[in-house]
């Protein structure tokens, strides 16, 4: 059947996309479980980073399965707002998760990514929303989170045309942070994950935090929200520990890894 994985490197959890065979096409229950991964990564403190990628190389992800999801949804039997876990809508996850994308990336896949901070594709992979040639619409954030992201002629032109793009289109888009030959996708994203490991925990906390939560604000408004989360910042215990190490000319070991 497959499912949702979560393994471990370290302080960097590897969540994947486990059902390859149908090219990690979502079920209802895996939606579940992606949501649950998520919650994992958000409330272990020995986890500083995450990873979410698909099993095999054909797919990152295909979206819902549509002989399940699709009827349920018609009959009234689910609501889609049961997805906000997968879809980390309202999320309270502020660590960093990093996208890597190792082939088809479509639908709800395309969505998940989305809610993603880093993102790291394979040069085989490919991008669509189809759901207006089915007669849905992509509701899993995108219509929200697309237009934030990227230019609108863009979005639209994805949202409304449903056409796949090769990565390489994606990464002019300013989809992803990066193209890189698909033997080395999961290699480059653990050192992209182990390298926000020595990172300030506090630090990158507060920045995704801060950027979730400000943008929609008024701009003076989110200045002085911004001064706020600054102030956590500079009188954290990572900050004493970071300023004085840059004093001394140290690696800074900053109390919050040192559980990691």
């Amino acid at each position: 059947m497959g499912g949702i994985t979560l393994d471990r490197d370290g302080a960097v959890a590897i969540i994947r996309f486990d059902r390859p065979d149908k090219l990690n096409a979502l079920t209802l229950a895996m939606y579940e479980e992606l949501g649950e991964a998520f919650a994992e990564v958000r409330d272990d403190d020995s986890i500083a980073v995450a990873i979410l990628t698909g099993s095999g190389d054909r797919a990152f992800c295909v979206g819902a399965d549509l002989t399940e999801s699709i009827p349920a949804l018609a009959e009234g039997r689910f609501d889609i707002s049961e997805w906000d876990g997968a879809h980390q809508k309202h999320t309270a996850l502020f660590k960093p998760v990093i996208a890597a994308i190792n082939g088809l990336c479509l639908g709800g896949g395309f969505e998940i990514m989305l809610s993603t901070d880093i993102r790291i594709a394979a040069d085989t992979a490919e991008f669509g929303l189809p759901e207006s040639g089915v007669g849905v619409v992509p509701a899993g954030g995108t219509l929200t989170r697309l237009t934030r992201q990227i230019p609108y002629v863009w979005a639209m032109e994805l949202m409304l045309e449903g056409e796949r793009i090769p990565a390489a289109q994606a990464l002019r888009y300013g989809l992803l942070n990066t193209v890189v030959a698909a033997p080395r996708l999961l290699e480059t994203a653990l050192d992209r994950a182990h390298r926000l490991v020595r990172k300030s925990g506090t630090a990158l906390a507060t920045i995704k935090e801060a950027v979730l939560r400000l943008g929609d604000l008024p701009q003076h408004q989110a200045f002085h929200s911004e001064a706020l989360y600054g102030h956590k910042a500079f009188t954290s215990a990572d900050a004493r520990e970071g300023l004085g190490a840059f004093a001394k000319g140290r690696v800074p070991d900053f109390p919050s890894r040192r559980h990691q």
